[in-house]
């Protein structure tokens, strides 16, 4: 895809999503780096549904770190994988008092460290809590970036990378939102409401394989 179409693209989604940002509920860095993890393999709305209550009884790191698994396994059961997330985001806690003095580090490096913490969950604490630019890929934009062509990669890796070529640096965080709320909105898995979408002209709708269940996070 050309430069020129790439950027025409980009001004269209942004024209229609003005108001595309994180959907998750957080009120530091903390809470963000959590119901980010949490996030994985679910909505941000069910996330949503019990971060109210978790980041009201465990709202930092010290009380994280000591609760109790069977009570976190059953406040977390609606966003599934609750039990190996209880395990982790607890896990996660313990490390960021004991290595981190209680603060949620601010490098790459480190974020990826932490138990539960992959590639798109950091990217995601980086641009949104820390205002970097960055490519979080998720399933949204895995599918939707080899869907209409401006990439054309077979994992999230691959995606992520060859994404960061052919968008500007400055548009990297607004690319990440409005392509997952256009693949919320418009462009489905299943049904992709084609005849409505704003980038449908533009749209390469190309033939590459890609397994749409490789979005895990990666390290």
């Amino acid at each position: 895809m050309k430069k020129q179409q790439i950027s025409r693209i980009l001004d269209l989604l942004e024209q229609e999503y003005p108001q595309a940002e994180c959907a998750l509920d957080y009120e530091n860095n903390f809470q963000l780096l959590i119901a980010v993890t949490l996030s994985a393999q679910t909505t941000d709305k069910s996330v949503n549904k019990v971060s109210g209550e978790l980041f009201a009884k465990y709202p930092d790191p010290s009380a994280l770190s000591m609760a109790d698994t069977g009570e976190m396994e059953t406040l977390l059961r609606p966003v599934g994988m609750y039990r190996t997330k209880s395990r982790n985001i607890i896990a996660l806690a313990t490390q960021l008092v004991q290595r981190f003095d209680g603060k949620v580090p601010t490098s790459y490096d480190e974020l990826v460290s932490l138990p539960g913490v992959g590639r798109k969950t950091a990217n995601v604490v980086l641009s949104v809590g820390m205002g970097e630019q960055r490519i979080a890929v998720d399933t949204h934009v895995f599918r939707l970036a080899n869907r209409i062509g401006l990439v054309q990669e077979p994992d999230v890796l691959k995606t992520e990378l060859a994404l960061m070529k052919v968008i500007p640096e400055p548009k990297w965080t607004k690319t990440h939102h409005c392509l997952i709320f256009h693949g919320r909105n418009c462009c489905t898995a299943r049904r992709p409401a084609c005849e409505r979408c704003v980038i449908e002209e533009l749209c390469q709708k190309n033939g590459l394989k890609v397994n749409e269940n490789s979005d895990r996070s990666q390290k």
